[in-house]
C-alpha cells in the first residue's frame, strides 16, 4: 500500500451514517422544536450497581435545538461530568436536515467548518477523514445513549420566545 494514496470519501457510507443519525436522533428527541431539550444520566465507565456511585461519576449527556426551521434544525449535544476541571467538555453541533432525513456533525469542540476531506498534513492536524470519523463518532455516542442512558425528566420542554 502505498502512503502517498490520496483518500477519496465513500459517499455512500457517509450518505448511510447521516440517515442512520437523523432516526437515532428521532428516537432520542422526538420534538425539534426551538428550545426543546432532553437530558439522559449515565453512569461513567467502570461503575457498576454493587458499588455506591458518586454523582460525580455520572454522565449527562444534554441535546438541545438551538434553531429549528421548515426543513432543518439544529442540535447542540453536550456533555457534563466525569471530565476533569482542566478539560473542555465534549460539544457538538449537529444540522439535521428533516426533507433529506438526514443528520451530519457541523461543528466539534467549537470547531466550525468541517470539510468533508483534508491533505495531510494541515495546520489544524486534521485527518484525511475527520469528518466521516466525527459522523461515525455521533452514531456511537447517539446509540451508547439510547442504550444506557435514562431520562431525568419525561419532558424538559423550556420555550425561547
Amino acid at each position: 500500500m502505498s502512503l502517498n494514496r490520496r483518500y477519496v470519501p465513500d459517499l455512500k457510507k457517509m450518505a448511510a451514517a447521516c440517515e442512520g443519525n437523523y432516526i437515532r436522533l428521532n428516537k432520542l428527541l422526538p420534538e425539534f422544536e426551538l428550545g426543546y431539550e432532553k437530558s439522559f444520566m449515565m453512569k461513567a465507565s467502570g461503575a457498576n450497581d454493587s458499588v455506591s456511585v458518586s454523582p460525580e461519576s455520572n454522565v449527562k449527556i444534554t441535546l438541545k435545538v438551538i434553531e429549528s426551521f421548515p426543513y432543518t434544525s439544529t442540535i447542540e449535544l453536550i456533555q457534563h461530568g466525569v471530565c476533569p476541571g482542566w478539560v473542555t467538555p465534549p460539544t457538538m453541533v449537529v444540522r439535521v436536515y428533516h426533507d433529506a432525513r438526514s443528520a451530519e456533525v457541523t461543528s466539534y469542540q467549537n470547531q466550525k467548518r468541517i470539510q468533508g476531506k483534508y491533505v495531510y498534513p494541515n495546520p489544524q492536524m486534521r485527518m484525511p477523514d475527520e469528518k466521516a470519523q466525527l459522523n461515525q463518532f455521533l452514531a456511537e455516542w447517539l446509540t451508547h445513549c439510547f442504550n444506557h442512558g435514562h431520562t431525568e425528566v419525561a419532558l424538559d420542554f423550556v420555550p425561547l420566545r
